[in-house]
């Protein structure tokens, strides 16, 4: 059977913890709002209609931010979550809704597609992730009791029901106005039965306090850097490690191709200058210089900006010498310099088919990406 399939975005609050001085869904926020990316995350045709809880201050720019979406229409929320929810589902005509906070712009396809598959199964599907740490119940500043972990869930959004049991849920719960629910779970639970947890993601955070807004999110560059043969040495240096070869790579330093290229993507990423800045070729201080020290360098002022190494990922083109046999022992050297573990550092290797200057064997070309984390 196909069910049609809505979203309730709530977009209602203040939120006041936060500290700003409007409602934190329409602060600038990596580019555009989170609300905008919340919204854009739903914004794919298994989705019928999307409706925006909004309060009677926000209404006029929320309806204005929801334009380029399609299928979306804004209602007034109330003064509590529970309110909002309710009056937004009396509008809702789909079979199935999904009740997802505007503050959780990270959701993913991936996680709506399972909670929605887990509607369809089980009648409901709540998005949730087991607790890793020890949870303690406290009173009085002191440890009551500490409930076995393996029993707890944090719970997320979006959750997902049939409309027509969590209307009717809402329904008797707005009659029994005496009990607080903070969130839709709980609501149903009380009145429907115990709904059934689906696969949440650590990623789907949800936006509280002002730090929560600030840059902290991983960043990427990239860095390419060609060196050509030519030098009277028998070895070429990549990634600390010396290969035999016919001849060395020609170079104001030890020719290090591949350390210059991911340098640069790791001075790219962090929003810095490249090599040639940092490095010239016509300071006599960097001649025949080691380019893992170089490197270290690197390291150390990416610390100085707040940035540590996720993961680097590197290509090298080369017609000569093979590097397969070198490979692991680049990806130790590396790691030991980047200061990360060596399942972090890829490189593979690889000819140009006898084209170009690298099929001529000529020279070699580096291609390197590198993710920060703040």
């Amino acid at each position: 059977m196909k069910y049609s399939i809505g979203v309730i975005v709530c977009a209602a609050g203040k939120g006041a913890r936060a500290g700003f001085d409007k409602n934190k869904l329409l602060v600038p926020f990596q580019g555009s709002t989170a609300l905008e990316k919340t919204l854009s995350a739903f914004d794919f045709p298994t989705i019928d209609e999307i409706v925006i809880t909004a309060s009677q201050t926000d209404f006029a720019e929320i309806s204005a931010l929801c334009q380029p979406f399609s299928r979306t229409r804004v209602v007034v929320g109330g003064d509590t979550r529970f309110a909002s929810v309710y009056n937004a589902l009396q509008t809702v005509s789909s079979d199935i809704v999904l009740i997802h906070d505007g503050a959780r712009p990270f959701v993913t396809r991936e996680i709506i597609e399972r909670c929605i598959h887990s509607v369809k199964s089980f009648g409901s599907g709540v998005c949730a992730l087991p607790c890793t740490d020890t949870i303690a119940v406290a009173e009085k500043g002191k440890i009551a009791n500490v409930p076995d972990r393996n029993t707890l869930w944090q719970i997320q959004t979006p959750q997902g029901f049939f409309k027509e049991n969590l209307l009717s849920a809402y329904t008797q719960a707005f009659e029994n106005a005496e009990t607080t629910y903070t969130d839709d779970s709980s609501v149903f639970a009380a009145f429907c039965g115990k709904p059934t947890l689906c696969e949440g993601a650590k990623e789907n955070i949800k936006l509280t306090h002002a730090s929560d807004f600030t840059d902290n999110h991983s960043r990427c560059g990239f860095g390419v850097d060609t060196h050509a043969f030519g030098k009277e040495q028998t070895y070429i240096t990549l990634g600390g490690v010396k290969i035999p070869a016919e001849s060395g790579l020609i170079a104001h330093s030890d020719g290090d191709v591949l350390v210059h290229a991911l340098m640069d993507a790791l001075l790219s990423a962090a929003g810095l200058k490249d090599i040639g800045y940092y490095f010239p070729d016509t300071d006599e201080k960097w001649k025949n210089a080691d380019s893992m020290k170089m490197l270290e360098r690197v390291v150390s002022m990416l610390a100085q900006e707040g940035y540590g190494i996720n993961n680097v990922s590197i290509a090298v083109q080369a017609e000569k010498p093979r590097l397969a046999k070198y490979i692991d022992e680049m990806k130790n050297r590396l790691s030991s310099t980047l200061k990360i573990d060596p399942t972090a550092v890829g490189i593979t290797a690889g000819t140009n088919e006898g084209l170009g200057y690298v099929g001529e064997g000529k020279g070699i070309t580096v291609h390197a990406y590198a993710l920060l984390k703040k």
